[in-house]
């Protein structure tokens, strides 16, 4: 079909969508032993459900596990390959996500955002690069005490319309579309229980990038460690000479940790790091949580290895005490799946172009369910949703960018059937 078809929609109900869905509470917990770890991430889920079959999108179904599956029916002759778009419903544990109060900035002229619930919270055009694509566009942001949710609502809400477009227009040809949304991606646990063989798709987009006109292909490769250190305890009264606190040995590990590489605050690109999330214990026992990432997998050993070391060197100056360290699989970089599909990503380039955007291909320093969706079979780069500054009371998207989403959503699908 011509693209200015698509492009030529004007229609969208994107923001109007994600305005209603980031009211909906569903902030993931990672202390939690059930899945998905809040109930409250239901809540949208469900709602999504309703909205799905009120689409006329029959198989729509919200599993045990808090999955979303769904099926947009082909409308074409050829043999496609079957596409899924996917997105995340939970928002990040690192901000409250309780009682968030969207707000529309409408034609914004390149102003610092005052937001109105804590005047110290301030999006500030010198320090959002990005902003600088938005002048005459309405940007939406939280009121200064919740995150907004743009991840990964935005997403979320960007595929709803797109399914509402293809359902509504037969024009747009395409083959069966699989949709699934996920809970706990933020706490590395979104595809845990899902069932790929129910989805039925051979290659996925996660709708869960950032600035408009970008695609992912690279993530991190990504461990876990952690660190248990067992102290001495002895009465405080009676500690002298006897007391190894596995408190402050634990600090004194954090503490030697390098400061000016191999840490977040000290490394952009390509770089990887080595990252304590959480520390806690007592003086007889304490441990301390480790993320460990790279772009290149084998240097995680290498950074593993050099945390060991230290956690060594600390731990001798200490005759009495020990220590055990254990590392585990998190995610993996999905190049290395992607490459073998080159395809994917051409499609995608396309149809960014094809939605008006120049198309830029990147490496994102984290990971997204398609990390993971990629090394269980389903091949899956990560499109950009639009929004900023995620997990923190600055979070933003503009509404223009969801549409634009929308737009490169519905030129993929296309894409496919074209080439098939």
């Amino acid at each position: 079909m011509d693209k200015s078809t698509i492009n030529n929609i004007d229609n969208f109900q994107v923001a109007d969508r994600f305005m209603r869905y980031v009211q909906i509470d569903t902030q993931s917990d990672v202390n939690s032993v059930t899945f998905p770890s809040t109930d409250k991430q239901l809540n949208l889920s469900r709602l999504l459900l309703e909205e799905l079959l009120e689409l006329g999108i029959e198989d729509a179904q919200l599993d045990e596990n808090g999955y979303v599956y769904a099926t947009i029916p082909s409308n074409s002759d050829k043999k496609v390959p079957v596409i899924c778009f996917c997105s995340h419903v939970d928002t990040s544990p690192d901000c409250s996500g309780t009682n968030v109060k969207p707000i529309v900035h409408s034609n914004y002229q390149g102003q610092d955002i005052i937001l109105p619930d804590d005047n110290s919270i301030i999006i500030k055009y010198n320090e959002h690069r990005d902003l600088a694509d938005q002048i005459g566009n309405d940007i939406i942001t939280a009121s200064g005490t919740t995150l907004l949710g743009a991840d990964d609502k935005a997403g979320v809400a960007e595929i709803m319309d797109a399914a509402r477009i293809l359902m509504s227009n037969p024009a747009i040809k395409h083959g069966d579309i699989k949709i699934l949304f996920t809970p706990d991606e933020e706490i590395g646990r979104g595809v845990d229980f899902v069932n790929l063989e129910k989805l039925g798709a051979q290659f996925a987009y996660t709708m869960d990038g950032e600035k408009a006109g970008t695609i992912e292909d690279e993530t991190f490769s990504a461990d876990a460690a952690k660190v248990t250190i067992h102290g001495v305890s002895v009465h405080p009264g009676f500690a002298k000479n006897k007391m190894q606190s596995a408190i402050k040995i634990a600090a004194k590990i954090v503490d030697s940790l390098p400061t000016e590489r191999l840490s977040p605050e000290s490394t952009s690109g390509k770089e990887g790091f080595v990252h304590p999330t959480g520390i806690a214990g007592s003086v007889e026992k304490a441990t301390i949580d480790f993320i460990i990432r790279d772009h290149a997998t084998a240097n995680l050993a290498k950074h593993e290895h050099e945390l060991e070391e230290l956690v060594k060197a600390v731990v001798t100056q200490y005759p009495n005490v020990t220590y055990t360290f254990e590392t585990k699989e998190q995610y993996r970089n999905m190049k290395e799946i992607l490459d073998q599909y080159p395809q994917i990503m051409a499609i995608g380039l396309e149809a960014i172009e094809r939605a008006g955007m120049k198309a830029e291909q990147r490496s994102i320093r984290g990971g997204t369910d398609g990390s993971r969706l990629s090394f269980m079979g389903l091949p899956c780069p990560n499109v950009f949703a639009g929004g900023h500054a995620f997990h923190g009371k600055m979070e933003w998207v503009s509404k223009q960018d969801m549409e634009k989403a929308v737009k490169t959503i519905l030129h993929i699908a296309t894409l496919w059937e074209e080439k098939a």
